[in-house]
């Protein structure tokens, strides 16, 4: 069972937007998908609760009182999102068992500094996930034409890690996430330059090209 998680220290990373996003994926491609969160505010279960019937299903995690979150009975893939300042510790156990692990960054100084701290933190807790190539870095929110994409490459190039695909800033992810909403649930000419972003992050996360009309 694919498990992808999504984490960044910091907060306001866009690691919702990624959550969301991948589920979607999964979601439309057939799968059978939960959207776990493991933030107390519980953003990503509050989204499934504006996401309209009659779409591709996303389930929540089912949550027992004293007991683990545990995926639902037949899921086949999960998401995972996680909060900001989550414990070392709880993230190292869960990296252990990721098939992929997206840290989303956006190109400011503050969210740089804190992923680049985060990234050196892995390699000290989990150099097998580093090693095997199962951790990738999105960037969110990049303009390419302002130097704030400068920063981001150099960032990438300091740490030694190459993007696996950067997204623009768009308020598609806003306009489609208060509605429950996924690039995957509307149609391609809609959202038509994201889409082709995402491509080399649905081929790293093991999907084969979009199909979306």
């Amino acid at each position: 069972m694919p498990l992808i998680l999504i984490a960044n220290p910091k907060g306001g990373a866009g690691k919702s937007t990624l959550s969301t996003n991948v589920a979607g994926l999964f979601a439309r491609r057939g799968h059978q998908v939960m959207l776990g969160d493991i933030d107390v505010q519980q953003s990503a279960r509050s989204w499934l609760d504006l996401r309209p019937a009659g779409l591709p299903a996303i389930r929540s995690w089912e949550m027992g009182e004293g007991k683990a979150a545990r995926p639902p009975k037949g899921v086949t893939h999960v998401v995972i999102d996680t909060p900001a300042a989550v414990p070392m510790s709880v993230l190292s156990t869960l990296i252990r068992d990721a098939d992929r692990v997206v840290i989303p960054v956006q190109p400011s100084p503050f969210d740089l500094g804190a992923t680049g701290r985060f990234v050196e933190q892995l390699r000290e807790v989990a150099p097998a996930a580093m090693r095997q190539g199962r951790v990738g870095l999105v960037g969110m929110r990049v303009d390419e034409r302002t130097r704030s994409a400068e920063h981001f490459q150099r960032f990438c190039e300091n740490i030694q890690m190459t993007p696996i695909t950067s997204l623009r800033d768009t308020q598609n992810y806003l306009h489609l996430a208060a509605h429950g909403l996924t690039l995957w649930d509307v149609g391609s000419s809609r959202v038509e330059k994201d889409l082709a972003q995402w491509q080399p992050l649905v081929a790293w996360l093991g999907e084969k090209a979009s199909d979306q009309k």
